[in-house]
């Protein structure tokens, strides 16, 4: 981690860490200090943290120092840090402003720029093939994880009825509601809904149409797809300056809202699902990350700015725009990453997948209901299918629980205890399936034999240096 970092930087960097850790040991209630001493040990870790973060001149350590203030915030003043949660809103709000037009832009342009169907429609069976076998490990691991915790077992349910109201369950996803569901039938009302795939697969057919056009025909419609993708990436620049405050008030709001003894509250399950995409990273991700000669340092230091903001806001979308930037950025072409990010937030949803998995047989032990190893793989089936096109959106996959739930006549009781936590547990999996998607970038570039192959966009390495 210490790599390109000067003396002055570890300087400010190890106190401050240092300083956080000693005033949360301060905090214990078993230590007789007083609160005073505690807390203000903890803010001298911020501002030695804040300190750092000006020496480094770059937005990724704003942003971890914005997400440490915030989750301090939200414990000191929790009743104003609750208050905060406009400024995350405006900044997400931002966001999805950029998503899609600069996914139909940089697609389009992607598909007609080059005028090659055949390499279009090989890069999507690779990509979907990549998607299907990891997603599937995702699975296995999760069902793998829970059925040796056994998280759900013993649980009270009393604490469920008091949220019994929160949620309603929705009736059952089938397959083709799915499939008819990514085909747009107004393109303004897509972009409009921040339906993702539904821009994405008409940016497919358009370009496609615009391919078969003649240069004189299609060059004005591609030359104006190319300005606004251009535009949209300095936009992105430009947003992501207000990145540290946003991601700060998300984190202040969770904090604030819930505090921090949720992390006690249902705590094998959390630690269970932390488990779990810690072993999906290692045993999965790493692994396909090494077999496809990916360049892992660049990787995990262009991947951690999304990462860190999809941790913060639990929502894939806000990291969507600055991933795509990274990613090309670290060497993969525009048109791999303006095809490949956006599909896989319907078909490679590696961290919601995961918690699915867990969940759902979480459910089932809380309830006292014994499954069959071949009921527990159909259900895994059955949330393959469900859980498509939910990573945008923040704790959608409570929904697809409760769906699953309702085609598999399991109480929904545990399913509202699970509402304690979820939010801590949506951060971690948000934040996976923005890695995952990264990920299959960079594998499916480098299967086709055409990463680093592209000169780097001015644009593009403008934001990347901000």
């Amino acid at each position: 981690m210490a790599k390109g970092f000067s003396k002055k930087d570890l300087v400010l960097l190890g106190p401050g860490l240092a300083a956080l850790a000693l005033g949360a040991v301060l905090q214990l209630p078993h230590v007789h200090v007083p609160h005073d001493v505690a807390l203000g040990m903890r803010w001298l870790g911020v501002v030695l943290l804040a300190a750092f973060a000006v020496q480094r001149r770059s937005l990724t350590p704003w942003i971890f120092v914005a997400m440490v203030a915030g989750a301090e915030l939200g414990f000191d003043a929790p009743h104003f840090a609750v208050g905060l949660r406009v400024f995350s809103d405006i900044f997400l709000r931002l966001i999805k402003t950029i998503v899609a037009p600069l996914i139909l832009a940089t697609l389009v342009v992607g598909i007609a720029g080059h005028g090659d169907l055949k390499s279009v429609g090989r890069m999507g069976i690779k990509a979907l093939v990549y998607f299907e076998v990891v997603t599937t490990l995702a699975l296995g691991i999760g069902l793998l994880a829970i059925n040796i915790t056994r998280a759900g077992v013993g649980l009270s349910m009393s604490a469920a009825t008091k949220a019994v109201q929160v949620v309603s369950a929705p009736p059952p996803t089938h397959w083709d509601d799915f499939l008819l569901h990514v085909f747009p039938e107004n393109i303004a009302k897509s972009i409009a809904e921040g339906q993702i795939l539904q821009v994405a697969v008409f940016a497919v057919f358009f370009g496609i149409a615009l391919a078969t056009l003649s240069e004189a025909k299609r060059g004005p419609v591609l030359r104006l797809c190319e300005s606004l993708s251009e535009v949209m990436f300095r936009f992105t620049n430009v947003v992501m300056y207000f990145a540290p405050i946003g991601v700060g008030a998300a984190m202040a709001y969770t904090v604030g809202n819930m505090g921090l003894g949720v992390l006690v509250n249902l705590g094998k399950l959390l630690l269970t699902l932390y488990g779990a995409l810690a072993m999906f990273g290692v045993l999965v991700l790493l692994p396909a990350a090494m077999l496809f000669k990916v360049p892992i340092a660049n990787f995990i230091a262009a991947v951690a700015e999304p990462a860190t903001i999809a941790f913060a806001t639990a929502t894939s979308e806000a990291a969507l725009p600055r991933a795509m930037e990274q990613m090309e950025a670290l060497g993969v072409p525009r048109r791999i990453v303006a095809f490949v990010i956006p599909a896989g937030y319907s078909f490679n949803l590696d961290g919601s997948t995961l918690y699915l998995a867990v969940a759902s047989i979480f459910v089932a032990q809380a309830a006292g209901i014994s499954m069959s190893i071949g009921q527990q793989l159909l259900m895994m089936v059955t949330l393959v299918l469900t859980s498509k096109g939910v990573a945008g959106v923040p704790r959608a996959t409570l929904v697809v629980l409760l769906a699953t739930a309702s085609t598999f006549h399991l109480p929904v009781e545990p399913i509202f205890v699970i509402l304690g936590i979820d939010a801590l547990m949506d951060m971690a999996r948000t934040m996976v399936n923005v890695v995952g998607n990264c990920l299959a970038s960079v594998v499916v570039a480098k299967w086709e034999g055409v990463f680093g192959t592209e000169l780097l966009d001015e644009v593009v390495l403008e934001g990347i240096e901000a």
